[in-house]
């Protein structure tokens, strides 16, 4: 479906030609472009609120800087879906996070304009600032940087420490907070109260018109109206709010808070602010989703809400015929409120994804026993730790990709002192279309390497349960092992999911079924495509066995001396990185047993995978069912060529 653009849209390719127009159509360029992100992601999907509520902030940054030679960089890149189709991606845009097609993020290799790569939140100030200080090293003070950043975002400790930096360098650094008080899920926290009062002070708000009209007369009087301004500002910040401003006080001039989604006055705001050097904040306040009734309503809902009908705004779901099988972060959400209602020293911990990981059902259910810490993720494992030394029994549910930002708590805070905290990995291995930044290609590896830890995944909805119901015993929380559990994103296997608890023995496999010929271990889901697999190689003659490892340490070695001992072509299968993954702890277990064996291994090869549906992408990576059937083939008839030229030689 062809989605056609306004009239000005149509003529922007570059915001070269944004900025040839007249200011008093930058108000209908902003229609149309809400316009075309609501047609677009309609009809083809994708995130939707962050970047309606940033369309005006959008324009105005590139109607005022010089865009790309001034850099600016978006934090996450949810909300960046105008800035791509203003900057020569407008004909393409219905490609974006489609397979091949464009990134759902800022990519520096996309585009000139991408300043920055980012799908992790939270790194746009320290990004901005170190091409700020390359800049000016360069000999070019004249260049701009401008970080936005989301106030859900700035709760990571990455942004007060890039903060803390950017106050002291004497660099053109402008810091835009796009305040809607969302991340994915609403903010929590300390700094959410702290905002709310600045934007909520009647008085501060009166006057603070009156310091802009200070701002716009500055060309009137020279520097001596800059350092005015500011002193008379700050004072009124800190009398009128009755606190000390927290940005000022780390160095940052602070403007604002405005009005994000008035063009007109963030051009004319923009414009003032590039004539003051050194760094500064401003703070914008926008409604996510603007523009778009439905969104506007029910934010978290319309974060990304799939295809939709943007008459109605009805949400497009499937219709099956028949029974289908959960959400595995569903599995987890049901079954941990299960289980804390028989153990009342459980708690969930989530940074900033209750509904992503479904801990919101918990949340719902007992609300005193589930938090949200916002995004930090470095707190939340070691907040864990802490609960974990006083008896608690904690969860920490945390997307895999997002779990590499909190490594060094793991090791330092939770392995090294042998605390069992369970740690969740939700969207482990291939993601999908949140492509690279979001896949959970490492945490086998990562997790793998570090002592006092268990390292499990389910191959389906009732190994879940059942590696949850472990993890909690008191055997287990009485040892010194940290419990991890990797599922990934999208559905299970089992309609009928709820089944009894039971436990599994830690570092115990189990066979799936038998075979002479070669040997499958697999790891989690994908062990699913094994068993199609087998299936397909039954109907060739090719007898299979497949052994479902379900720890990747400790390794199952009672069951892996009898594979090694009855086969000599085995076959790993993982959805995770090949480097340090399961089947190089299975090449471990052989050499240091003194076994030989032709071993192949599937999984995520050592290459950066881009975007795409998880099916795709596992096609690509070659350890589906296709995958998996060719590579036994492959190796059956490599074995055969073998046989055939020992015979030769003999004779």
């Amino acid at each position: 479906m062809l989605i056609t653009p306004g009239k000005l849209l149509a003529g922007i390719d570059t915001p070269e030609d944004l900025r040839k127009l007249d200011r008093a159509l930058l108000p209908q360029v902003c229609n149309e472009l809400r316009q075309f992100i609501i047609d677009n992601v309609s009809v083809y999907g994708g995130h939707f609120g962050a970047s309606l509520g940033v369309v005006e902030l959008t324009v105005a940054l590139h109607y005022v800087f010089n865009t790309p030679d001034d850099q600016l960089v978006w934090d996450v890149g949810h909300q960046a879906y105008g800035h791509k189709i203003l900057t020569g991606r407008r004909d393409t845009f219905s490609t974006n996070r489609f397979y091949k097609g464009l990134s759902g993020f800022p990519k520096r290799a996309e585009s000139d304009f991408d300043a920055f790569g980012v799908g992790h939140s939270s790194t746009s100030i320290s990004a901005a600032l170190g091409m700020a200080v390359a800049s000016t090293l360069q000999g070019n003070r004249q260049r701009q940087h401008i970080a936005v950043i989301g106030d859900g975002a700035m709760t990571a400790g990455l942004a007060f420490e890039g903060m803390n930096h950017a106050g002291t360098a004497d660099t053109n650094l402008l810091i835009v907070l796009n305040d809607n008080c969302m991340a994915i899920d609403p903010n929590v926290g300390a700094l959410k109260a702290y905002l709310t009062d600045i934007t909520t002070s009647h008085t501060y708000n009166k006057v603070r018109d009156e310091v802009w009209n200070l701002l716009g007369k500055m060309s009137k009087f020279g520097k001596s109206a800059q350092e005015i301004v500011s002193k008379v500002e700050n004072t009124l910040k800190v009398g009128l709010l009755e606190q000390s401003n927290l940005f000022e006080s780390l160095g940052l001039r602070y403007f604002g808070p405005i009005d994000g989604n008035d063009i007109e006055h963030v051009t004319d705001v923009l414009n003032d602010l590039k004539n003051i050097p050194g760094p500064k904040l401003l703070h914008c306040l926008t409604v996510k989703g603007k523009g778009y009734g439905p969104a506007e309503k029910d934010q978290t809902k319309w974060h990304a809400p799939g295809l939709f009908d943007k008459v109605t705004g009805e949400i497009k779901k499937k219709i099956y015929d028949t029974p289908q099988a959960p959400k595995y972060q569903d599995v987890f959400g049901h079954t941990i409120v299960e289980l804390a209602e028989k153990n009342p020293k459980i708690v969930g911990i989530t940074p900033a994804m209750p509904s992503g990981s479904s801990l919101n059902i918990m949340m719902k259910a007992m609300p005193d026993r589930a938090f949200d810490v916002g995004i930090a993720e470095q707190h939340a494992v070691t907040f864990s730790a802490g609960m974990a030394t006083r008896g608690s029994v904690v969860y920490c549910n945390i997307y895999s990709t997002f779990m590499q930002r909190a490594y060094d708590q793991v090791v330092h805070d939770v392995c090294i002192q042998g605390l069992p905290v369970i740690f969740c990995l939700d969207r482990a291995g291939i993601a999908g279309a949140d492509g690279p930044t979001h896949h959970g290609a490492y945490d086998i590896a990562y997790m793998r390497c570090v002592p006092n830890m268990i390292v499990s995944a389910p191959m389906n909805e009732q190994e879940l349960r059942n590696l949850m119901y472990t993890a909690q015993l008191p055997k287990i929380q009485q040892g010194t092992h940290a419990f991890t559990i990797r599922y990934p994103r999208g559905q299970g296997v089992m309609p009928e999911w709820r089944t009894s608890l039971e436990e599994i023995e830690v570092g115990k496999g189990r066979k799936i079924r038998d075979g002479s010929e070669i040997a499958i271990l697999t790891l989690g889901h994908v062990g699913n495509y094994a068993v199609e697999a087998c299936e397909t190689l039954l109907k060739q003659d090719i007898s299979a066995a497949h052994y479902d490892l379900r720890f990747a340490k400790p390794l199952d070695e009672a069951m892996l001396h009898e594979v090694f001992q009855k086969y000599d072509r085995i076959l790993t299968v993982e959805d995770g990185c090949l480097q340090g993954g399961v089947g190089s702890a299975i090449l471990e277990f052989m050499v240091d047993h003194g076994y030989t064996a032709r071993i192949k291994r599937l999984g995520i090869p050592d290459r950066v995978i881009e975007h795409g549906e998880p099916h795709e992408l596992h096609h690509e990576c070659g350890f589906d069912t296709e995958g998996i059937v060719r590579t036994v083939q492959e190796m059956i008839a490599v074995e055969v060529r073998l046989t055939g030229m020992r015979l030769s030689l003999d004779l």
